[in-house]
């Protein structure tokens, strides 16, 4: 329902975000794992944690952190690396879920989206009632929406509901976990106003620290303010957005099945970087933010952009095109390192970004088989140095019998789903000194044994996911 100015008198967007999906999705395909600790994400050398459960949560581990500190925080969680295909194949679930509500539903990442309910079936229900009849008409699509999801995958959503994209975000982060929260048309300026200005999208660390030089900390601060005083603080575009959002006003509409054109991730430093190991370590923690966008948008790509402004304000773009199109962190940051050894950044660097273009329809999801094949190349870079050249009588490589290179061993990944032709399916709890330990456990039934095998056991292979819900 609208009024005269055609706003809406209904809390009809909603948001819906999956509660910790990545490490649900974990512990509710392994028994063993259910209200236990569970942590998500690069398990190399700079990984970074891409989800943490709640039961992890509680010792202060959170997206994005170096996986190394979240090890030090909660020693005895179980850490595994992502399975794409899983998660893909559960958000598929809850996005149809969301298209049967409504067809104006826009995705932001696997796990999270906004809904315009008027477009869909309860439009013309919506319409024609009241502002309080139509409130309770939303919450009830909501929690029906919360019910399916849980009924068919196992996993429980956080939603919110009001009458602007902005309001929704805010309401869904309000309800978490597990919860919904609908924010009344009218009671915006009241929801935002004690909360801190962080809580706009748009405002950043390098925006908030200019915003509080000013004296501005709350939302309620920046509304009070003005429009003058913060286009005067953050540039006519960004001032004016930020002083819309403050006093609760958004009409960005729900726009479906949004196909972005590149995903990139970049920092603004208080004080310009000098120092080349400096930049290239900024380099890589930028690699592993874009990376993780990328993988929650369920998505790869083919052109790696490294964006440079320096101390003089000038910007420049240096861009690699791939082979193939790649979500692999470590092929980024190689190739986002390399781009950056062509700018000349002597007089120091007051922005770096990172971004990945030319974007494909699907993720690379069998890491398992990027990994095997890595370690193919290894092993055949090994047995050619060792046999190479002519040997001591001189003879030329060509004259001499074909060397037996070993087998390469198959490298298994914590998580990862397999199957054994005598004990069935499970995952890897882990993988090491040539030995590999898998419990044999499926979504549907209690914890099960762990049984250890030689890493090269012919009787394990890799499998695709279980679905959480039998079919």
């Amino acid at each position: 329902m609208r009024d005269d100015r055609g706003v809406r008198t209904v809390p009809s967007i909603i948001h819906l975000d999956m509660d910790a999906f990545f490490a649900a999705v974990e512990q509710a395909a392994k028994p063993s794992l259910r209200g236990k600790p569970v942590v998500v994400g690069g398990l190399g050398g700079r990984g970074v944690v891409a989800t943490a459960s709640y039961e992890a949560r509680r010792f202060g581990v959170h997206s994005a952190m170096p996986m190394a500190q979240a090890r030090r925080l909660c020693p005895n969680a179980a850490f595994l690396a992502g399975r794409f295909a899983a998660y893909r194949e559960n958000s598929e679930i809850v996005m149809g879920l969301l298209r049967e509500r409504s067809p104006l539903v826009e995705p932001l990442s696997l796990d999270e989206a906004f809904v315009d309910l008027e477009a869909g079936p309860y439009g013309p229900a919506l319409a024609e009632a009241d502002p309080a009849a139509g409130a309770q008409l939303v919450l009830a699509v909501a929690e029906d929406l919360r019910a399916d999801i849980l009924e068919r995958t196992g996993l429980t959503a956080s939603v919110g509901a009001a009458g602007s994209k902005l309001m929704a975000k805010i309401a869904s982060e309000q309800a978490k976990p597990d919860g919904l929260v609908l924010v009344e048309i009218g009671s915006e300026r009241a929801v935002l106003s004690p909360m801190p200005v962080r809580a706009l999208p748009g405002i950043g660390p390098a925006t908030e620290q200019t915003l509080r030089r000013a004296g501005l900390t709350t939302v309620a601060d920046l509304a009070d303010a003005g429009e003058a005083e913060l286009v005067q603080l953050l540039g006519r575009a960004h001032g004016t957005g930020i002083h819309l959002m403050a006093v609760g006003h958004d009409e960005r509409p729900v726009v479906p099945d949004r196909d972005a054109k590149s995903v990139s991730v970049e920092d603004t430093f208080e004080v310009d970087l000098a120092d080349r190991d400096r930049i290239l370590r900024e380099i890589d923690q930028l690699t592993v933010r874009c990376v993780g966008r990328l993988r929650a948008a369920g998505r790869s790509g083919r052109t790696v952009v490294l964006k440079v402004r320096r101390f003089d304000f000038s910007t420049l773009t240096r861009s690699e095109t791939l082979r193939a199109p790649t979500d692999d962190e470590a092929v980024i940051a190689e190739t986002a390192r390399r781009l950056a050894l062509q700018v000349d950044t002597t007089g120091g660097v007051r922005l770096l970004g990172v971004g990945v273009s030319q974007l494909a329809d699907y993720t690379q999801e069998d890491l398992f088989a990027q990994a095997a094949h890595a370690a193919e190349a290894d092993a055949e870079t090994e047995a050619s140095a060792e046999t190479g050249g002519a040997d001591a009588a001189g003879t030329p490589p060509a004259e001499q019998p074909a060397p037996a290179v070993p087998p390469v061993l198959r490298r298994w990944l914590p998580g990862q789903d397999v199957h054994h032709a005598e004990h069935g399916p499970g995952w890897v709890q882990g993988s090491g000194v040539g030995r590999v330990t898998v419990r044999f456990e499926t979504p549907y039934g209690p914890p099960g044994r762990v049984r250890t095998f030689a890493v090269d056991d012919p009787d394990l292979e890799p499998a695709d996911p279980l679905p959480l819900r039998p079919s």
